[in-house]
Order: structure tokens, then C-alpha cells, then sequence
């Protein structure tokens, strides 16, 4: 896609220092942008390199004063990363378009619907009753189950896996092989140490607004809903177990896994291989650090958590420094006890 500077201004709100019709092709960071990128400057830190960038065109904030020469022609805004978010979903949009059109290998049953101006594409199934929305993006090799349901303005990027009766919001993301709907771990014991599979009849429901990321499972209800509430962010590669809740606008990073029953707030943050145990209920505005471990409820909100098992960020910080002392320490205590041993048999 090839854009001028003023179409991007146009499109961001900005105003144009320099050339309106220059034009770039695609976008770069700044310290490795060449002739044909776009780049853009929101922290002081970098701003040497907005003195020595190739690229063709640089966003800046409004506030922004030049102490050298700036070669690229110049975009001001009033806030560089939301207008380049903006500009970026217009490219992603460009890029992906099929045209509103409906592969001729796609299955669709006759029993099944889609909305006016959704795309799909080959080799995509679609079951009977199932329900999909206005404007979507289905992408290649995606299935949506019996009865399935699908919002409006919903992208399904390739491998994603609705499972049957699961619901997807209005304006949602699902990056390729999502799965949504898969059976929840549920095995009884037996007597002889076998396990008997306990049916899982439950759905997924994923409301409006949610991203969810590549290869991140939600499993169904054993009874009931796994509900993720709108505005909800996952990562790749996340595990959500039977009959959780994730709140709204929480965010969770790659790895995290949560199990069974747990109830987590609004606008939690997740760090990256975070673990919760099942059966807990995380308050709102919960932070928990990478790799910690949440073995019981947090009752109250904004609790900043670290460790495993997981306890006051405060606390672990000044508990890890010490833990790294422990050699020294252990070192001190063996020569006090040896001259402690000396004055007793003096």
C-alpha cells in the first residue's frame, strides 16, 4: 500500500512540515528506516536518531522542537502512538482485504448464516446453525461448530476453532489456531485407579471487544459458561480452563494458565507464565508480575503481587535481596558461632 503524507495526516489528524506528497510503502523503526518508510518519534531517548533516519516520513508529537536539521518530512499530532495505532489498522485493513467475498472451497451448510460483507476463505467450515455476523474477516481453515455464534466486524485469522454453541462478541480478534470450546480437564477417579471422562456440555462465551492471541486455548463449561468479558486482552499461547471468568478490559500475558473455576476481576494484568490455581477470585485491578504463582483468593483490590507462591511486590523485592545475601550471610553466622565457641570454652 503506498501512502502520502498528507492522506496520512488526513487520516491522524496531523499536520504536514515538509512535503505533502511524499510517500512510503510501509513502515520501519527509526534507527533502521530507509527511503520509502514511514517512522515515528514519542521518546526523548531516540531523538538523536531522528537527526540520522532514512525514512521518507517522520511522526512526531506537537511539542516537538527540532535542535538539527530533520531530512524526513514531518507529521505532527497530538499523540504519536494513538495516531500510529490508527494509521497501522488502516494499512492491516488494506493488506487483508479479500473483497467481501466467499471462497467457492469453503463448506458452508445450507442451514448455517452469514452476514452481508463477510469474507471467507478457502477451506473454512461453517456448521449447521451456526451464525455469523456483518463484516467479518474469516480467514482460510477456519471451523465454527454447530450453533455456533459470531458478532459483527469479528476476525478469525487462519486454524481458529469454534467449537459448537460458543459465542464470539462484536469486534473481536482471534489470531490463528485459537481454540475456543475444546472439553475442560474433567475425569473422575475410579476405584481401580482409572479415570472415567466426565462430559463437558458447557460453552464459551467471548463478548464484545476481546483479542485473543495465537494458539491460546478456552475450554467449555463442564455446566454452564467460560465467560471473557468485553475489552479482555490474551496473549499467545494461554490456557483457560473450564467455567473461568476473566473480567473486563483484564489483560494476560503469553503463558499465563488458569485453572479451573477461578474467577478473575476487571482490569487485571497478567505478566507472562503467571499460574492461578482453581477455584479463587482475583479482585479488581490486580497486578501479577511474570511467573508468579496465585494459590488463593486476593480480596483486595490493587494488590501488586510477586513470587510463588505469589505475595506482596514489596515484600518479594526486599525478600530477594536478601535471599541473594544468604552465602554471605551463611558465611557470617559459621565465624560468629566458631568465635562465640572460642569465648565459651575461654
Amino acid at each position: 500500500m503506498t501512502i502520502t503524507a498528507a492522506q496520512i495526516a488526513q487520516f491522524i489528524g496531523g499536520t504536514v512540515d515538509g512535503d505533502p506528497n511524499a510517500a512510503v510503502t510501509r513502515g520501519a523503526p527509526i534507527e533502521t528506516a530507509q527511503a520509502g518508510d514511514f517512522t515515528f518519534l514519542d521518546n526523548p531517548r531516540y531523538e538523536s536518531y531522528a537527526y540520522t533516519t532514512q525514512a521518507t516520513i517522520l511522526l512526531v508529537n506537537n511539542q516537538f522542537e527540532a535542535e538539527k536539521l530533520v531530512i524526513p518530512t514531518i507529521i505532527r499530532t497530538a499523540d504519536v502512538r494513538t495516531a500510529l495505532a490508527t494509521l497501522l489498522k488502516i494499512i492491516d485493513q488494506a493488506n487483508h482485504s479479500n473483497g467481501a467475498a466467499i471462497s467457492e472451497k469453503a463448506y458452508i451448510h445450507e442451514e448455517a448464516k452469514v452476514g452481508a460483507g463477510t469474507e471467507v476463505g478457502a477451506f473454512t467450515v461453517i456448521e449447521q446453525g451456526a451464525v455469523v455476523g456483518k463484516n467479518c474477516k474469516i480467514y482460510p481453515q477456519v471451523f465454527i461448530g454447530r450453533n455456533a455464534r459470531i458478532g459483527d466486524n469479528t476476525t478469525l485469522y487462519p486454524g481458529v476453532r469454534i467449537h459448537f454453541d460458543c459465542e464470539i462478541g462484536n469486534n473481536c480478534i482471534l489470531h490463528a489456531n485459537a481454540v475456543i470450546g475444546a472439553d475442560g480437564f474433567g475425569f473422575a477417579p475410579q476405584p481401580d485407579r482409572t479415570w472415567t471422562k466426565v462430559p463437558q456440555v458447557g460453552k464459551v462465551i467471548v463478548e464484545d471487544h476481546v483479542e485473543i492471541g495465537a494458539s491460546t486455548c478456552i475450554d467449555r463449561a463442564s455446566l454452564g459458561s467460560t465467560v471473557i468479558h468485553s475489552g479482555a486482552k490474551l496473549d499467545n499461547l494461554i490456557h483457560i480452563a473450564h467455567n473461568v471468568e476473566i473480567g473486563h478490559n483484564s489483560v494476560i500475558a503469553a503463558q499465563v494458565g488458569v485453572a479451573g473455576s477461578t474467577h478473575i476481576g476487571d482490569n487485571v494484568r497478567a505478566g507472562g507464565q503467571a499460574g492461578f490455581s482453581g477455584h479463587i477470585k482475583i479482585a479488581n485491578d490486580t497486578q501479577i508480575q511474570a511467573q508468579s504463582g496465585v494459590a488463593s483468593s486476593i480480596k483486595i483490590p490493587e494488590t501488586a503481587l510477586f513470587g510463588s507462591p505469589a505475595m506482596g511486590y514489596r515484600d518479594f523485592i526486599k525478600s530477594h535481596i536478601v535471599f541473594k545475601k544468604l552465602p554471605d550471610l551463611q558465611r557470617k553466622v559459621l565465624e560468629l558461632e566458631k568465635k562465640l565457641a572460642i569465648l565459651e570454652n575461654g
